[in-house]
């Protein structure tokens, strides 16, 4: 499987004919690592409303017809704004497709869409290829992020670190080690200044406190697994 990251807290995983794209935050994003209307996805899954992993979800699905996993509150707004493709799983659902499945687990936050449909944030169990992915969503550090490798071996976690609106990436080397995953992407810092950080500082923290290991990509970058 091919993970790309696209800026922020935006992921494509690519494994044959499947494209999955995790908050699709392009437009306005400066640090976007493609554009809209570049991607062309099998499906599309969402963390939560902000406007920053909603982004060009509408646009993208009603023009690629992926289907779009959503929170129910979330994906019943789709719906009306003409998207036609969706599936609405709530806290603990699972979605299954070809070649894989997801699984909405929860993430401390708050969430809103940009038309103001309140919604519970989750984060993504995404099992692709044989891989398991875990986008945590945005979440502050809470106990219950350890609940997900006492059922799946997590390959890798993409992981936010940048504070202010997240945990910062001294809670993340605690979640990293709650998670167990094998490799740890960081994410949902840098974009703009209220979370930037140092992420060669996460880097070697968690390296050296756990047994993972982090792989920092800079938007447009893959990685392999």
């Amino acid at each position: 499987m091919d993970i790309r990251f696209l800026g922020h807290a935006c992921f494509e995983l690519s494994e044959g004919e499947t494209r999955v794209l995790i908050d699709p935050f392009l437009t306005g994003n400066p640090k976007a690592g493609a554009e809209a209307s570049e991607m062309n996805p099998t499906h599309i899954f969402l963390t939560h409303g902000h406007g920053d992993h909603y982004g060009d979800v509408v646009e993208i699905a009603k023009r690629t017809n992926a289907q779009v996993v959503a929170i129910v509150e979330i994906a019943n707004e789709l719906q009306e704004e003409g998207v036609e493709n969706v599936a609405d799983p709530n806290i603990g659902g699972t979605v299954e497709f070809d070649g894989g499945w997801v699984r909405l687990t929860p993430a401390w936050h708050t969430s809103t869409t940009p038309k103001g449909t309140a919604n519970t944030p989750a984060g993504l169990v995404i099992n692709l290829g044989g891989k398991t992915v875990y986008h945590l969503g945005d979440t502050s550090l809470f106990s219950d992020l350890q609940l997900v490798k006492a059922r799946d071996h997590v390959d890798v976690a993409l992981m936010c670190i940048g504070g202010h609106y997240t945990m910062d990436r001294h809670d993340g080397v605690t979640a990293a080690e709650w998670v167990g995953a094998d490799t740890v992407i960081p994410c949902h810092y840098n974009t703009f200044p209220p979370i930037e950080t140092d992420d060669e500082a996460f880097k070697s923290d968690v390296e050296s406190k756990t047994s993972s290991k982090v792989v920092i990509l800079q938007p447009g970058e893959s990685h392999s697994v």
